[in-house]
């Protein structure tokens, strides 16, 4: 059983897709998008920036580390901005 002195939520959490399109990183596919997707990813971090998860699958092609860093980078931006909008929901 947890304490009542022990926190359970420390830091917000968020998580969004990425993926590539016609060799393109892009955030937050639409379906049409996602099914002709050559790589899928879902990622989920904390609102401070750490992972909690990271998914992905070449769906076609392999991908290479490059394209996996800009996927992360991307990921990480939209995810900011998701813990941005969460942060002024809980301040109104």
């Amino acid at each position: 059983m947890i304490g009542k002195d022990v926190q359970v939520l420390t830091d917000s959490v968020a998580a969004v897709s990425v993926g590539v399109v016609d060799d393109e990183a892009r955030l937050d596919l639409h379906y049409d998008d996602d099914v002709r997707a050559g790589t899928d990813m879902n990622v989920v971090m904390t609102g401070s920036g750490e992972f909690i998860e990271v998914q992905g699958t070449a769906e076609g092609a392999p991908f290479n580390r490059a394209m996996l860093d800009q996927l992360l980078d991307l990921a990480g931006a939209g995810i900011t901005e998701l813990t941005a909008l969460q942060n002024q929901a809980l301040q109104a």
